[in-house]
Formats: C-alpha cells, sequence, structure tokens
C-alpha cells in the first residue's frame, strides 16, 4: 500500500482500513485494527488486542496497546478500544484492560490527549474529553463526556470523574468528582461548578440555576449525609444537570467524594 512507509513494520493479521496511513518507523502488532482515515505520524507503536477508529491521529512516540502496567495481569486476551476522531499526541501511552476491571480499556470519540497523558488499564473515557500534557489516569478510572483533566494532574484508581467536570492543573484527584463541579488543589477539593463550560454548551440559563441550587442543597446543607440529601432531592429536580448530578451521589462507588474545602483545610494549606 502506497500510504504504508516502506520502514514500518505490520505484522501479519493487522487489518488495516484502504484509507489507514503509517509513517516511518511505526510498527503495528498482528491483533491490531486500524480504522479508516487513521494517521500514525511516525515513530508510533500500536500492540495488543487493538482497535482505533476512523479519523483518529496518533503522533511520533505514543506507546498504545502494551500490557497493562499491573502485577496481576497474566497475559489475558483483553483489549484497548479507541473510537473515531480522537487526538492521541507524542509520548501517549494507553493499555488494555485486565481480568480485574473487565478485560477493556475503552476509549470515546473526539478526544484530545496532550503530550505524555496516560490512560491505564480498565479505564472508560467519554466523548469529547480533554487530558492536558502530563495528565495521567490509573487503572479504572472513569472519565465523562467533556470533561477537562488539566495539565500534571494524577486521577487516583477507581476514582469517577463525572461529565463536564473541569480537574485544575497540578491536582491529586482521590476521590469522585460530580458532574459539571470544578476541583482544584494538591489534594484536590471541589471549587464549585463549571459554569464556564455549562456555557460555552450553551446550556439554557434555567438549567443552570436549577443545577447551582441543587449543588448548594447537597454540599452546603446540614440535615443529614450527602446521600440523604440527594434522594430527598431526587424527585424534586428533574432538568438534566440537576438530575445527573443527584444520580451520580447516589451511584455506588468505592470512592468518597471531592467536597469543597473547610475553613481548616484552606488554613493548613
Amino acid at each position: 500500500m502506497s500510504n504504508i512507509h516502506p520502514t514500518a513494520v505490520i505484522a501479519d493479521g493487522a487489518k488495516i482500513a484502504a484509507t489507514a496511513q503509517i509513517g516511518p518507523y511505526c510498527i503495528v502488532g498482528a491483533n491490531v485494527t486500524l480504522g479508516e482515515n487513521v494517521i500514525l505520524y511516525s515513530h508510533v507503536v500500536v500492540d495488543g488486542n487493538t482497535t482505533i477508529g476512523a479519523g483518529t491521529e496518533i503522533f511520533p512516540f505514543a506507546s498504545i496497546g502494551h500490557r497493562p502496567q499491573d502485577k496481576k495481569f497474566k497475559g489475558e486476551a483483553s483489549r484497548l478500544v479507541i473510537g473515531e476522531r480522537n487526538v492521541i499526541r507524542e509520548h501517549v501511552t494507553m493499555n488494555p484492560g485486565t481480568e480485574g476491571g473487565g478485560l477493556l480499556t475503552q476509549v470515546g470519540n473526539d478526544c484530545l490527549f496532550m503530550a505524555s497523558t496516560h490512560v491505564a488499564h480498565d479505564c472508560m473515557v467519554g466523548n469529547n474529553v480533554i487530558l492536558a500534557n502530563n495528565a495521567t489516569l490509573a487503572g479504572h478510572v472513569s472519565v465523562g463526556d467533556f470533561a477537562i483533566v488539566g495539565g500534571l494532574s494524577a486521577v487516583h484508581q477507581f476514582v469517577r470523574i463525572g461529565a463536564y467536570a473541569f480537574i485544575g492543573g497540578m491536582s491529586a484527584v482521590e476521590k469522585d468528582v460530580i458532574p459539571y463541579g470544578t476541583v482544584k488543589g494538591e489534594r484536590a477539593s471541589l471549587d464549585g461548578l463549571n459554569l464556564v463550560g455549562l456555557k460555552r454548551r450553551n446550556v439554557e440559563r434555567e438549567r443552570i440555576h436549577a443545577l447551582r441550587h441543587a449543588f448548594k442543597e447537597l454540599f452546603h446543607g446540614t440535615v443529614g449525609t450527602l446521600a440523604e440529601r440527594a434522594e430527598k432531592l431526587k424527585a424534586e429536580y428533574t432538568q438534566p444537570e440537576a438530575a445527573a448530578l443527584i444520580d451520580f451521589v447516589l451511584t455506588d462507588s468505592s470512592r468518597s467524594f471531592c467536597t469543597p474545602a473547610t475553613k481548616s483545610d484552606r488554613e493548613d494549606a
């Protein structure tokens, strides 16, 4: 194929669409599938049971689909599935799943992974997600649609990041981040709602207003636990954003939630 550079190494068995482009010194493993118009620019290595969707671009020195960085991995037939129209920049690493996480790591469509970002085993990344430079997702992390993870941030294993959430740069995220929430800090705390992101997506003012009220009642209320307040509010808020926030709080998770910093937390910082 004229769109595969002669220095590229393509293993027997790889499934490559006729319109895919593979640049100099790329290596593609035997169980890899590249969709239409996928571009591997140069020095890209794709291995494992990896599927890359149409229109995705991968830049030099990315390592995609190699075995997970997990000592429990014993060579099981796990997969990495990457959707369409993603941009995966230099030195990005993405690993397939493990038996302990359903044998699948999955990335949605239209995401941007800036240089040196990492997506570990069993992560579930939605659509239109951005990971800024050197942001890292540990194993089993889920990231909702349109979420942004700032540069040099690290997300603890099994953490959930809700849709439209914003993680400030250089944050360490050890707890779940609510949809539409903004968190930041060396040990990240909830800093309010991502109102800028909501306005950019042209969310109606009335819906933002309802979300702000629900947020205030959940995280600044004084009666009952967070879960009890969410259960009480469930019937009251039917607007999509507020309902998504309440449902997220009520969903079982192995992690607690990022909450607003207390006065003592701020003084210690």
